[in-house]
């Protein structure tokens, strides 16, 4: 057929671009395309190859599975960089234009195929190689490229239009999941605003936003998760909100702050025990996880957990059963988990101080919550909601903010973060008897240069050195700093210890 008919046969064809344009995947017709262009152009097999700009391969296609990929390896022949096609003649005697597999040459002469014609195309500035091929020595020339490359146009217009239809679809269902996780995150926020502990779940910056959107993934399902941040951040409110969203929320939230209690408590406390399992024991007592049965226990500074409790807590996570202190007999733990640290707790894995079955059973999915600092945009949200609520409690409208206490809030360094925010305000709020808080009421200390932004890697420096800079401006007055740093006695007896903080001999 003479070229001018060929081309005229291929614009006219209107079965080829019916049978393209009907489908959304050309891989599923990539047969048929073959069986129709052959009317025009007689070949044994089409392959196509089609890839983005970095070479990354997006389709493949041909008209028999078992040679899909051979046109990967075609490659323009360097001496006709502007054809844009490539000619081979006798696969037995040519220079194949191929880099690897080295092997090509015997596995396509075995194959039965002697001669190639591959045209190269372009389609929204992506390229494109249609690989002609025939069993039959010289089966193509030069007069075959125009009409090879009129079928390859249609085959890349029809690539190209379903790559953005795909594209349009993913589009749309990211945007219609991410609009969904919005609506939920609003919708448990709300929820959350009309219950006593709404104050905390207050919050505009993104970094905050952010921790209720995975919260709100996750509260669904029954994975474990553990959430990471310096003390006072909000990591109870977090496991509360996470409890709320989930199908566990008619059940108990029970929580357990794992370094208030001394190695052997804790345990009678986490696991329960029976009549006469240690002196004083004049009746059984169930323990946090029976209690925490068909809802959520909360482990706070689990990092403070003893190496007996991590080694029995890990059987809970593993096997979904525990034993009671000096009982024999098994209980299931229908009870999910949400366990909290303000520690690396990698480094702590490293060093030996807890073990690491235990950390990949926690740190199945991980939040971390920043520190105050990080997102100043909630401080004046939380402010106005810790008023609002400490006025309840004290029967007495809020206390309003003068300028000044609301530029002070501002610049303060918050080392106690939120904990250490609502301790000031109420401070404030008796201070002032009910009428406006100014910057003298909340006796905020000058703010020091902050050390480097918390990362999971840098935790306990950040925590020893704010301790320790409290410490001194308190005079190494525990109680006084305690309640500065928004901590209970006992958790800042147990982060001295643990940093090896102690007051300077005097002179």
């Amino acid at each position: 057929m003479p070229t001018a008919d060929c081309t005229a046969a291929i614009d006219n064809s209107v079965e080829l671009l019916r049978t393209i344009a009907a489908v959304l995947d050309i891989r599923d017709v990539f047969p048929q395309v073959s069986e129709i262009a052959n009317k025009v152009l007689a070949h044994d097999l089409l392959t196509m190859m089609f890839h983005d700009r970095g070479g990354q391969i997006l389709i493949e296609a041909a008209s028999t599975d078992e040679f899909k990929g051979l046109t990967r390896f075609i490659k323009a022949d360097d001496s006709q960089p502007d054809e844009g096609f490539v000619i081979i003649d006798d696969f037995t005697t040519a220079t194949l234009p191929i880099v690897e597999p080295v092997d090509l040459r015997e596995r396509i002469v075995a194959a039965g195929f002697r001669s190639l014609l591959v045209v190269l195309t372009r389609a929204r500035h992506q390229d494109m190689g249609l690989a002609f091929w025939s069993k039959h020595t010289s089966a193509f020339s030069r007069d075959d490229v125009p009409v090879a490359r009129r079928i390859a146009d249609h085959v890349a217009l029809a690539v190209s239009h379903e790559q953005l239809a795909e594209a349009a679809r993913q589009v749309a269902d990211a945007q219609a999941r991410a609009e969904r996780l919005e609506a939920r995150v609003q919708s448990l926020t709300q929820e959350l605003h009309a219950r006593a502990e709404h104050a905390r779940v207050v919050g505009r910056s993104a970094q905050w936003h952010d921790v209720l959107k995975r919260a709100t993934q996750v509260a669904e399902t029954e994975t474990t998760v553990l959430l990471s941040g310096e003390s006072g951040t909000g990591k109870e409110v977090v496991a509360r909100f996470i409890h709320r969203a989930s199908p566990r929320r008619g059940g108990p939230f029970v929580a357990l702050n794992c370094a208030a209690l001394p190695e052997q408590l804790l345990e009678s406390e986490l696991f329960g025990y029976e009549r006469g399992a240690f002196t004083g024991a004049q009746q059984a007592k169930p323990g946090q996880i029976e209690l925490a049965m068909g809802g959520v226990l909360f482990l706070d500074e689990v990092s403070e957990m003893s190496p007996s409790a991590q080694a029995k807590f890990l059987r809970v996570l593993q096997e979904r059963e525990f034993q009671r202190l000096g009982g024999v007999r098994l209980q299931k733990a229908n009870v999910r988990v949400i366990a909290a640290t303000n520690r690396d707790l990698q480094k702590a894995v490293e060093r030996g101080d807890f073990r690491e079955d235990l950390y990949y059973r926690l740190q199945v999915f991980d939040i971390r919550i920043a520190p105050l600092r990080e997102r100043p945009a909630d401080i004046l949200d939380l402010s106005e909601a810790f008023l609002d609520e400490i006025g309840r409690s004290f029967g007495r409208p809020p206390a309003g903010l003068t300028r000044d206490a609301r530029e002070a809030l501002l610049r303060h360094h918050w080392p106690g973060n939120v904990r250490e925010l609502r301790n000031a305000l109420e401070r404030a709020a008796i201070l002032c008897e009910g009428g406006l808080i100014s910057a003298a009421h909340l006796s905020l200390q000058p703010r020091r240069q902050p050390p480097p932004a918390a990362t999971t890697t840098n935790l306990p420096l950040v925590e020893r050195d704010t301790i320790e800079q409290v410490m001194r401006d308190c005079g190494w007055n525990k109680s006084k700093a305690a309640k500065r740093l928004g901590l209970s006695r006992t958790q800042l007896y147990v982060r001295l210890r643990r940093y090896e903080l102690e007051q300077p001999a005097a002179n």
